[in-house]
């Protein structure tokens, strides 16, 4: 029976009134879903040629093609640990839509864009630091590209955030229609698992060989 249906029949020239109609899909595997997936996929492929071409280099020219001073972890380890920190928080915020915790899932969006806005600050004072620029080399333009379109997709990844972060306080989403929620909330952790590689790739590797 539909929403409007559900409303009582006017007596005496009263005004219909229909409910509104509910936001957002029932059930996880909604269509918005699967596009992320797409999605993942293909930034996933992207990122994965640019890491292959970082190896590529490190393979051809060895220790000579990296700068003279390896990446330090001063910045990106506490970055790393952030970053890891924001995706828990987010998880436990779509676990409180599953359970209907309205509070639990403010809460945990709230932290996730406030932790992913730290990551993306001290990120930016980590390109500051660097003693290369994006045309001094070509370890130098393989850094900035592969860490810049990293930060692209956590300020996508912000954006989402806080669309869901407002949703949520319109009361948008219950135990029932989270859908939107789980979505972001993938994206958010593929952010995560790309950053890992690029970290490992670029500020762990140089120490291993």
């Amino acid at each position: 029976m539909s929403d409007i249906s559900m409303t009582h029949a006017p007596t005496s020239g009263a005004a219909v009134r229909p409910s509104p109609l509910p936001v957002g899909s029932i059930g996880h595997k909604a269509s918005g879903w699967w596009g992320m997936l797409t999605i993942i996929l293909t930034e996933g492929s992207l990122f994965s040629y640019l890491l292959f071409s970082y190896y590529y280099f490190a393979v051809q020219y060895g220790r000579e093609w990296l700068p003279s001073e390896p990446p330090k972890f001063r910045l990106s380890l506490p970055n790393t640990i952030i970053l890891i920190v924001s995706s828990v928080v987010v998880w436990w915020a779509e676990r409180g839509a599953k359970r209907g915790s309205w509070g639990q899932l403010v809460l945990g969006l709230l932290g996730g864009f406030i932790l992913g806005c730290v990551f993306v600050v001290i990120q930016l004072f980590e390109w500051k630091d660097k003693p290369f620029t994006y045309a001094s080399s070509a370890y130098g333009s393989l850094y900035f590209t592969i860490t810049g379109f990293h930060m692209a997709h956590v300020v996508a990844g912000l954006v989402i955030l806080l669309m869901l972060l407002v949703w949520s306080l319109m009361r948008y989403f219950d135990s029932e229609r989270n859908a939107p929620v789980s979505i972001g909330a993938i994206y958010w952790h593929f952010v995560d698992v790309v950053w890992l590689t690029v970290f490992f790739s670029l500020y762990i590797t140089p120490y291993l060989g």
